[in-house]
């Protein structure tokens, strides 16, 4: 597999100006990284025509393939296709597979082609189309200098279409595949306890097979490549990150916490529930965020206030009253009574302080009550996770949801991130 060096130019006053966070670039790298190939240089740029200029000029004398990304659209400030032509050397045409496209997308919206549509097919002169599945803008790919230019619209749903058809012509010039990738999709466990792991284990992890980590919420990704062909090394390596990492481990790929319970939740024919006071529905919207969630998912509770918790879901009064909202047997009703009125399986419910007021000594904020199971065995358990808002929230809720995986698959009742009491 070549290696050439591939450059990545984001255009855009709204990126430079903080209207817009880029994830394009990342998106990129991440297409790129599947197939073994990294990206050596990133440059982000406003729709400046002397600095964009410059940067071509660079880039087709250092890069093996630069990709473009941002202007291609109807607008004045969408420059790609101009400036490209003006470092090619080349006249700007009109594109007649750039004309169709145009065309067939504006008649799919019963909309007639203005002057501002069809700029979108004058490209330049001797570049293929980069076809858009989604959008009017085409890409498009040209060779200036030696230097392969590949240029992507800024939305990025129509990038994401388009991805496939960039990395297979990335491929053309670098000529292959990764030889091993496998990608650990992970909860419950930091990317420094992950390591210590790895560290502290008898094995001698092989110079070609490379480790990486990408930490998200509520997510950890962690990822081996293999550099080379070396089958009996990328399988040890492969175990030992299985036998490490345990049941942390929810899956490979893109799966997602909630898609990893789905998929139990389908395979044992079961359904769930969520009773939701600190959440606020996040359960729920986890749930039915991935596809297919109608099939284990029916019903969720929002019950934020005590007279909901009593009304709706069964919850004592006189407990209200005397335990409190945050409280193991408030949680406990709320979960039986969800599980009463749905006819659900199994589900969760959750209880806490998410701040940034209404803390005590008692109950300081962060502290959440969980029940998880089913009526005949169900559970409970206290934590606290002092952190703000938005994330006590996200990690109440991925807790929940791991909950019922794990008690499904028989695995241990508490998870390791409870008795470190943090997630």
């Amino acid at each position: 597999m070549a290696q050439c060096d591939i450059h990545l130019l984001l255009t855009g006053d709204e990126l430079m100006s903080g209207d817009t966070v880029d994830s394009n670039s990342a998106m990129i790298a991440q297409a790129l990284s599947a197939m073994g190939q990294t990206v050596a240089h990133k440059l982000t740029l406003g729709d400046d025509r002397p600095r964009l200029v410059a940067a071509l000029e660079q880039a087709s004398q250092t890069a093996g393939v630069l990709i473009m990304n941002g202007g291609l659209g109807p607008t004045q400030d969408d420059l790609t296709a101009e400036l490209v032509a003006e470092a090619a050397g080349v006249a700007l045409v009109l594109n007649a597979d750039a004309e169709r496209h145009v065309r067939a997308w504006c008649a799919a919206r019963s909309i007639e082609p203005n002057e501002a549509n069809l700029k979108q097919a004058w490209l330049p002169e001797g570049a293929e189309i980069i076809h858009n599945p989604q959008g009017s803008a085409v890409g498009f790919a040209l060779v200036v200098a030696s230097t392969l230019i590949l240029t992507t619209p800024g939305v990025p749903g129509e990038l994401k279409a388009m991805l496939p058809e960039v990395c297979d012509r990335v491929k053309a010039v670098t000529g292959g595949d990764a030889i091993h990738r496998v990608r650990f999709q992970t909860f419950g466990i930091g990317e420094s306890t992950a390591q210590a792991l790895i560290d502290e284990d008898s094995l001698t992890w092989p110079e070609h097979v490379v480790l990486g980590f990408r930490a998200g919420i509520p997510q950890l990704e962690i990822k081996l490549t293999a550099t080379s062909s070396d089958s009996p090394d990328v399988m040890q390596c492969r175990e030992t990150l299985e036998r490490l990492l345990g049941d942390h481990i929810l899956g490979e790929g893109d799966i997602t916490l909630a898609g990893a319970l789905q998929q139990v939740l389908r395979s044992q024919g079961k359904k769930m529930v969520a009773a939701e006071s600190c959440t606020g529905g996040l359960i729920a919207a986890m749930m039915t965020a991935e596809p297919g969630a109608s099939a284990v998912f029916e019903v969720g509770f929002v019950a934020y206030a005590n007279h909901i918790k009593h009304s709706i879901l069964g919850v004592d009064e006189a407990i209200l009253a005397t335990e409190g909202a945050v409280s193991e047997p408030v949680v406990r009703q709320m979960l039986s009574g969800a599980l009463a009125r749905s006819g659900a399986d199994i589900g969760v419910a959750v209880s806490g302080v998410a701040g940034p007021d209404g803390g005590t000594a008692e109950k300081p904020l962060g502290t959440v009550w969980l029940a998880w199971g089913t009526e005949t065995d169900m559970h409970a358990f206290k934590t606290v996770l002092p952190t703000d808002r938005a994330m006590f929230q996200k990690l109440v809720a991925a807790a929940g949801l791991d909950l019922i995986r794990r008690q499904l698959l028989g695995l241990p009742k508490l998870p390791d991130y409870f008795n470190r009491r943090a997630i």
